[in-house]
C-alpha cells in the first residue's frame, strides 16, 4: 500500500490566502493591497494615489463605501493633462499626408 499525503479541502487552502484588515485598491490597472489604520474613515492606495471612503463591519474588517471623488477627479485630470501634452509634443501630425 502506498501512503497518502494529507491532502486540504479547497476551502482550507482559500483560508490561507485570507487577509483581514486589508481591503483592495478598486482601479483596474492597480488592485493592490491597502492595509488601513484601525477605525479610518478614508484610505489612500500607495500605489496609484485613489482615496476611498471606508466602513467597518466590525473593528477588524474593513469594507469599501466609494471613492473620494475630489482626490480621484484630480489624479484623472492630471494623467489627462500629461497625455495630452505628449500627444501634442509628437507633432500633432495625423493622416500621414
Amino acid at each position: 500500500m502506498s501512503t497518502e499525503k494529507e491532502q486540504m479541502s479547497a476551502a482550507e487552502s482559500l483560508r490561507k490566502t485570507r487577509t483581514f484588515g486589508k481591503v483592495r485598491c478598486h482601479n483596474p490597472s492597480c488592485m493592490e493591497r491597502i492595509q488601513p489604520a484601525p477605525g479610518a474613515r478614508h484610505a489612500k492606495c500607495p500605489t496609484c494615489g485613489m482615496e476611498y471612503r471606508l466602513f467597518w463591519v466590525n473593528p477588524n474588517l474593513p469594507r469599501i463605501r466609494g471613492p473620494v471623488w475630489d482626490v480621484n477627479r484630480k489624479i484623472a485630470q492630471e494623467k489627462l493633462a500629461a497625455l495630452d501634452a505628449t500627444a501634442s509634443g509628437k507633432g500633432g501630425k495625423k493622416g500621414g499626408k
